[in-house]
């Protein structure tokens, strides 16, 4: 779901098709250490940076600008909202060179937010740590760690895959359609590590050349591109959607269920599954057209799976479980008269896995697989916009960039802020970060344009999930890079070609769906 880290499990052993465990991935043709070869800083420009990061900072807190650059139309940068601009240009600084990691960054803003005396530290640490979105994400993670080690994430997987036939133009369709499906329920980054070693076995078995098969590069940039599309479906598909919900509920009072995000989120995503196959088949037209594999050979690969044991049973039915009750939490809400954010559901479910006599695996094993970093990311993130947000400096951000927007018919609106927040993320490496910056100042936007809160926020928020440029955006993007079939500037062109597409799609989506319900 979070995109700070990349997943633990895109090393492994070469394994065949129909018989991959989720989560191994092969190592062949795996550049160094699985990660991107990139020019690494040295540690005394590592030190320039933060040093530099950190003084920018000081200088926007002891420094107040002239009151004609702190006046934006009848906003007013006060003090304290200069002081948390300070704060976010360091965070900003560091997060686009990854002088230091994601999720230290975020916890060092929130210490120098305090230092500056911009809020109480402990109200600040409350902003996040104390948001139900933390619980959330433990849970969501326990449960992808269930259905990755269980197997039925890659029996779903092979399972699908063995209807798609021996067209390579269909197996590329195939893996987009899995991973869209998948990425729903559990983590992007989960799901690109189950797919990818399937789609390694299957070039490897073909024979095809890293790097120089169109084949290759169109069935690895799907094992990225389609967990991104399932990511914007539902709340739990990827880190910014809970975070985007959390900020509409402290910012705005405005509770977005999980139903709510799924009616803009499930026809954007299934109206962007095509189009991506044809911008693959645009640029990777297979130089092959059919399999060595017959149709009855790939059915047999899924024929020859284990049956399921009692683990893999046993995340069957809590997986249903927590998907009946995000589904059905209004039925529940009024039955208990109490309200149930989405963190519940799965609170209960996650906890289930526990019970004596119900899971085999051990805490401890499950634990170690949580991406702990990317929940202080998120958590830190939350309390940077906070404070961004009862500042008053996220206000003032909006209507410097955006105060011609409330011109602007709806439809207008909404396309306006879906290109700019695909764009904007080319310089922002990670999609939480994105969000943990747009997302307070559209709501703040709205506010200050008269208009609802949704009616800008949910254009912005699915959009920040939708990493089809780059590949150091999220850890989705790295996993399928990391087998060697396709180049940065592979997906760099065909994924700018990509964004253009699909930021039409998902804004007349949205508009459309925003009329029928009257959000427009």
């Amino acid at each position: 779901m979070s995109d700070s880290t990349t997943s633990r499990g895109a090393a492994g052993g070469n394994t065949p098709t129909g018989t991959t465990r989720a989560g191994n991935t092969p190592s062949g043709n795996t550049p160094a250490g699985g990660a991107i070869p990139k020019h690494e800083m040295s540690l005394t420009t590592r030190w320039i940076v933060l040093g530099g990061a950190f003084a920018l900072s000081l200088l926007m807190r002891f420094v107040l600008l002239p009151e004609g650059l702190r006046t934006v139309g009848e906003t007013v940068l006060s003090p304290s909202g200069q002081a948390a601009l300070g704060v976010l240009l360091f965070a900003l600084i560091l997060w686009m060179t990854e002088a230091i990691p994601f999720h230290i960054t975020g916890l060092l803003g929130i210490f120098l937010l305090a230092i500056y005396r911009v809020e109480d530290f402990g109200t600040i640490v409350n902003l996040g740590f104390g948001n139900h979105i933390f619980v959330f994400f433990i849970g969501v993670l326990v449960l992808s760690s269930f259905i990755t080690r269980s197997g039925l994430g890659n029996r779903i997987s092979v399972f699908l895959l063995s209807r798609t036939g021996n067209s390579t133009g269909m197996i590329v369709f195939g893996f987009l359609a899995v991973g869209m499906l998948l990425s729903m329920w559990i983590t992007n980054t989960a799901v690109a590590a189950m797919l990818m070693p399937l789609g390694v076995a299957i070039l490897r078995e073909e024979g095809v050349t890293p790097m120089e098969s169109k084949f290759g590069k169109a069935l690895m940039i799907a094992c990225a591109w389609g967990p991104i599309i399932g990511g914007i479906m539902a709340p739990s598909g990827a880190g910014p959607n809970p975070l985007a919900i959390g900020f509409l509920r402290q910012m705005a009072g405005v509770d977005l269920s999980f139903l709510g995000w799924m009616a803009y989120g499930v026809p954007a995503g299934l109206l962007i599954l095509v189009p991506t196959w044809a911008v693959l088949m645009l640029f990777f037209k297979p130089e092959i057209s059919h399999l060595k594999k017959s149709r009855a050979d790939l059915r047999a690969d899924y024929d020859a799976l284990p049956a399921p044991d009692r683990e893999e049973k046993v995340t069957m039915v809590i997986f249903g479980l927590t998907v009946f009750l995000w589904l059905t939490t209004p039925i529940w809400e009024n039955l208990l008269g109490i309200r149930i954010p989405i963190s519940m559901p799965v609170l209960l479910t996650a906890a289930i896995f526990f019970f004596p006599g119900v899971g085999s695996t051990a805490w401890k094993t499950v634990e170690e697989e949580i991406s702990w970093n990317s929940i202080l990311l998120i958590v830190s993130g939350i309390s940077l916009g906070m404070v961004l947000y009862r500042t008053g400096a996220a206000e003032w951000l909006a209507t410097l960039f955006l105060r011609g927007a409330g011109g602007l018919g709806p439809f207008a609106m909404v396309l306006l802020v879906v290109l700019v927040v695909s764009f904007i993320k080319i310089f922002l490496s990670s999609n939480t970060v994105t969000a943990t910056i747009i997302i307070p100042i559209m709501i703040t936007l709205s506010t200050a344009l008269g208009i609802d809160t949704l009616s800008i926020t949910v254009p912005a928020a699915l959009t920040t999930s939708m990493a089809f440029i780059l590949v150091t955006s999220t850890p989705t993007n790295v996993i399928p890079y990391s087998a060697g079939y396709f180049s940065i500037r592979d997906m760099a062109i065909s994924g700018t070609v990509m964004t253009l597409v699909a930021a039409p799609i998902v804004a007349v989506t949205i508009f459309v769906v925003g009329r029928m319900t009257g959000l427009y």
